[in-house]
């Protein structure tokens, strides 16, 4: 079987199997009116959320026409055409390799209007610890970075390096959106290094508050 096909069955059969899956689930957002509103007036906004948490949210916002940046690893060819199927605009570039071309077409679809999604502890780890891809891109586009997080109360955790989570049939899944942040355009290493603090401290706490809301009956 060649490369290709095999991209494209992985695409094919695993998009197909997670939008059945997903469909079962009852979603909850909570703290979601602001991005509701940024929407209205289209603002568009920089998702950041963590990798391990990226499946639910993505089903949530697909449709959205959201510019994602997506590995340039084989295993983020497939990832990046199942996205695709899903109405988002995958971006290839990573804080390992593609970097700055990454960032540039981040930037140019910025610009267009669009909403981007960064997930900015991937694609290799440390788990949940914040890189300055997110603050880079607030701070040339001018966007505003939106925490999000997602819970389910019945999953499946894959036992990566980011503990992936993938929700079980008519899983109960709360998604929490956090507070908007800009970055000033003439901010400097210091000042994006303790914004990468206090936005990596925001996501955790969500992520734990997610956990423990969808876990309660």
């Amino acid at each position: 079987m060649s490369r290709e096909l095999r991209l494209r069955l992985v695409a094919g059969l695993g998009g197909a199997a997670a939008h059945l899956l997903l469909s079962t689930a009852r979603f909850e957002p909570r703290g979601a009116e602001v991005y509701l509103e940024c929407r209205r007036r289209g603002q568009p906004v920089i998702f950041v959320l963590w990798h391990g948490r990226l499946l639910p949210l993505c089903y949530w916002h697909r449709g959205q026409g959201i510019a994602t940046l997506i590995s340039r690893s084989a295993d983020g060819e497939a990832i990046a055409r199942l996205v695709a199927r899903w109405g988002y605009r995958p971006v290839r570039g990573s804080s390992t390799r593609g970097a700055v071309p990454g960032l540039r077409e981040l930037v140019r679809e910025a610009r267009a209007g669009r909403s981007l999604a960064v997930t900015p502890d991937g694609p290799r780890g440390p788990r949940q610890r914040m890189k300055l891809g997110p603050l880079a891109a607030a701070r040339l586009t001018g966007l505003p970075l939106l925490p999000v997080a997602a819970g389910a109360d019945r999953a499946w955790w894959f036992g990566s390096w980011d503990r992936f989570l993938v929700p079980k049939p008519f899983a109960r899944i709360v998604l929490l959106y956090g507070t908007l942040r800009t970055v000033p355009p003439d901010a400097g290493a210091e000042e994006l290094a303790q914004g990468a603090a206090a936005l990596e401290e925001e996501l955790n706490r969500l992520t734990r508050e997610a956990d423990d809301a969808a876990a309660r009956r």
